[in-house]
């Protein structure tokens, strides 16, 4: 049982996810009554489940808020903003009841009772207008549900009583699937049903009663004219195979006594396939597996790459030619299996951005600004535990642009932009890393606050030279704000420095562009994964590293000439410009002297891009990343590490810092020149 509650929590909160999106759609297209009905249909199904369950409290609750949206369904409010508000607000406290059953939420839950009500009332005044009903409309309606169908609580007598309450109802059985009397098991549902339904209603009032069970069974909902219905009604009076009607007889006479109708055995015909069969398959393609499961997974295929890399290197040194390609076959399925297990952990960078269309309506009420948010590349993927990690960083970001960034509706008037601001959402996948980008079309960064406030804090000198760049990063300084006054929203310091770490220690970056009248843009570099990377495998001294494939340009050799030549100045010419470098053997203090010919590895960072000297370049390594010990988890050069083929440790450098640190020493050394 405990198994069957924590698989209801998981739907119910998709389910609230769906309510949410579907009342947020409704605040821009309040007459779309698709989206009436969907939301409609999600509280029907959360109330119902929860009662299953035993979640009454969230049952008795939603049960308001269903009663409520029945009258906007109905057409007899209309879907105002604040209706829907109420609504939203009453969604989180369903979430609360789903996550914390017993908890004491009685109060909390009357007050949104009493704004609903109160929302309701003042929608009653400006009632949607309803739509004309076309008349009623001859439904032929097919249905078989699962032999385990009474195990499981479904009562197919119940169904057919609610069909009965759309309009005139007539119900036909079929016995086809009625087995002998000897294979008969008591507790199997062997029939279907066959209900010719005249109604006003549409169509989804009647999948609406097949709501809790909709997955499990075989249903066909098709739309026939009233005389070509009749001749069923001739079934009636059919002559019936005795064997067939003594099987059938238990079952019909419940049927007839819960409400006069027509009923009485189907002739055996096709199993019907339409919709219960595209549900079925529908419902086959995808299976709900533990996160945690696919986390342990990856740590086996993360060792499996390890082993295999041990494999290789010991098939490399041998003659064997029989252990030579028995290596090699497994580094090819390995190889697979990495790919194939990169992409089970693989979302789309939707999950995430659908979070916030509910916090930019909060801010936006909250600010009293009127805010809009569009988003793009949706469809781009990026490891489940980036997407994880990435939340509580653009919560950030999105609540500093609406309240520092977009102006005042009065402010942007007197600008000559329109009343409503703009936030922006875009994702796009550039080699292994995933950008994603933050715009706002407010005021933009004033630079000379930003100057005065780092001034003030001792950030920097006063009147000393500084870049652009270097002083719009000052705003990711711990307890830097440039707000006049604290607010709910911010102004205390707290929030930036903290999305900083937060890319940092994903191993990803962030810049910062702003233009004084026009908006800020922050963009988020993050790698594909924090699992599994394709390396490149370098020695330094006696010491050996791995960098980043796709962080790597290019490499080219640097003599020792060259190498003495450059002293003093650590750039290289690379087709017509010049790239500074860094001597990691010096960084490093290895203490050994520079080889014959040194490599220099050319890394970037979006624009950014320097040299690394090396000794050696060894070739391409699968890395697995481990992390980094308490102890050496500071050092800013390294990102983590991995274990080589033969027992070995290789640290995995931060590209990000080193360019950052590349690009730091060339401005010194312009300044000196």
């Amino acid at each position: 049982m405990n198994e069957a509650i924590a698989i209801f929590q998981v739907e119910a909160r998709e389910n609230l996810e769906l309510i949410e999106q579907g009342l947020l759609d409704l605040l821009d297209r309040p007459e779309d009554r698709d989206l009436v009905d969907a939301v409609f249909r999600g509280l029907h199904t959360l109330k119902g489940s929860g009662a299953m369950f035993g979640f009454d409290a969230l049952a008795g609750f939603t049960h308001h808020c269903e009663t409520a949206f029945d009258r906007v369904r109905k057409g007899e409010v209309a879907a105002t903003t604040d209706l829907v508000s109420a609504v939203l607000a009453a969604r989180d406290h369903m979430r609360q009841l789903l996550e914390d059953p017993s908890g004491d939420h009685g109060a909390a839950g009357d007050a949104l009772l009493a704004d609903l009500e109160r929302a309701v009332r003042e929608a009653d005044g400006a009632a949607a207008p309803e739509t004309p009903k076309a008349g009623a409309t001859t439904w032929r309606v097919k249905f078989e549900l699962p032999a385990d169908a009474f195990r499981n609580g479904a009562n197919p007598l119940a169904l057919l009583n609610e069909l009965r309450d759309l309009g005139e109802a007539q119900v036909v059985v079929d016995t086809s699937r009625v087995p002998p009397l000897s294979r008969m098991e008591p507790t199997d549902l062997h029939l279907g049903w066959t209900v010719t339904l005249t109604t006003e209603h549409g169509r989804s009032a009647i999948e609406d009663v097949f709501i809790f069970v909709m997955d499990e069974m075989t249903l066909s909902i098709e739309a026939v004219d009233a005389e070509a219905a009749a001749p069923q009604e001739a079934l009636q009076d059919a002559p019936q195979d005795a064997p067939v009607q003594a099987a059938a007889e238990p079952a019909q006479a419940p049927v007839s006594a819960a409400k006069p109708a027509a009923v009485a055995p189907a002739a055996p015909a096709a199993e019907p396939a339409e919709a219960g069969g595209a549900k079925a398959a529908k419902a086959a393609e995808s299976v709900r597996v533990p996160a945690d499961r696919l986390d342990e997974l990856m740590d086996r295929v993360g060792e499996l790459v390890i082993a295999q890399s041990r494999l290789s290197q010991i098939a490399a040194g041998g003659t064997d030619v029989a252990l030579r390609a028995v290596s090699e076959e497994i580094e090819r399925l390995s190889g697979e299996l990495r790919d194939t297990m990169m992409v089970l952990r693989m979302v789309p960078v939707s999950t995430l951005f659908g979070r916030f269309r509910r916090l930019v309506h909060d801010l936006a009420r909250e600010t009293g600004k009127a805010i809009e948010l569009s988003t793009d590349g949706e469809s781009t993927e990026i490891d489940k535990t980036v997407i994880e990690r990435l939340a509580d960083p653009l919560v950030h970001l999105i609540r500093n642009a609406a309240d520092h960034g977009l102006e005042t509706a009065e402010d942007r008037a007197a600008a000559g932009k329109p009343a409503t601001g703009r936030i922006r959402l875009s994702a796009h996948q550039s080699g292994g890393e995933v950008v994603i980008t933050i715009r706002d079309d407010g005021r933009g960064i004033d630079r000379d606050r930003v100057r005065a406030k780092a001034e003030s804090q001792g950030l920097i000198e006063p009147g000393a030279a500084i870049s652009d760049h270097d002083l719009l990063q000052m705003i990711f300084h711990p307890g830097f704000s440039t707000a006049a006054a604290v607010t709910n929203l911010s102004g205390r310091g707290v929030g930036m420095d903290v999305v900083k770490r937060t890319i940092e220690g994903l191993r990803g970056s962030i810049d910062i562009a702003s233009r004084p009248g026009e908006g800020s843009e922050v963009s988020l570099r993050i790698p594909l994964t924090l699992a599994i990377i394709d390396g490149l495998l370098v020695r330094v001294g006696h010491g050996r590293y791995v960098i980043p494939l796709d962080a790597v340009e290019e490499c080219l050799e640097l003599s020792l000439d060259e190498d003495l030549r450059s002293r003093g100045r650590s750039f290289i010419s690379l087709r017509n410009s010049l790239v500074p470098f860094l001597r990691l053997r010096e960084m490093f203090d290895t203490g050994t002297p520079p080889e014959l010919h040194q490599k220099v590895v050319v890394v970037s960072t979006g624009a950014e891009r320097i040299g690394l000297v090396v000794d050696q370049i060894i070739g391409d390594h699968q890395t697995v990343i481990k992390s980094m010990s308490k102890l050496h988890s500071g050092l800013p050069t390294f990102s983590g590490a991995t274990i080589l083929g033969d027992g070995g440790v290789a640290l995995i450098l931060d590209v990000g810092h080193l360019v950052a640190k590349g690009q730091q020493q060339e401005a010194q050394m312009r300044e000196a020149v």
